[in-house]
């Protein structure tokens, strides 16, 4: 996956085994991961740490029961495009959110990987 090459990626993520396995996968692609993070001050404080170096991100919007619409929020202030990771249906996601990429645990990472590919460049 050539296109995410060099590009940084903050990964919002609670779940071990899924944060390792889309890390393993961004940097099999040769792109470079802020993060992983498991909550939404951690992930917070990274978009504002890495703001203009971030060239997008994957969220889970359910952090240990909490929602990260803080987060994803954050990112669309900051103009960082993301896609959203659930177990939820995604078409249960906020009006807000709706235009955003959203994928379905267990999600196909190469799919992924094609969208974060696909995100439009930051303005």
């Amino acid at each position: 996956m050539q296109r995410l090459a060099g590009r940084l990626y903050l990964v919002v993520e609670d779940e071990y085994l899924a944060a390792s396995s889309l890390v393993m996968a961004l940097e099999d692609a040769r792109a470079e991961v802020a993060g992983p993070v498991s909550n939404i001050d951690g992930a917070l404080k990274l978009i504002t740490e890495h703001n203009l170096e971030l060239d997008g991100a994957v969220i889970d919007v359910n952090l240990r029961g909490t929602m990260a619409y803080p987060v994803a929020e954050k990112l669309i202030e900051s103009h960082v495009p993301f896609v959203i990771v659930t177990g939820y249906e995604c078409d249960s996601m906020p009006e807000a959110f709706s235009a955003i990429p959203c994928f379905n645990k267990p999600c196909n990472e190469e799919k992924l990987l094609v969208a974060l590919a696909g995100l439009p460049a930051r303005r």
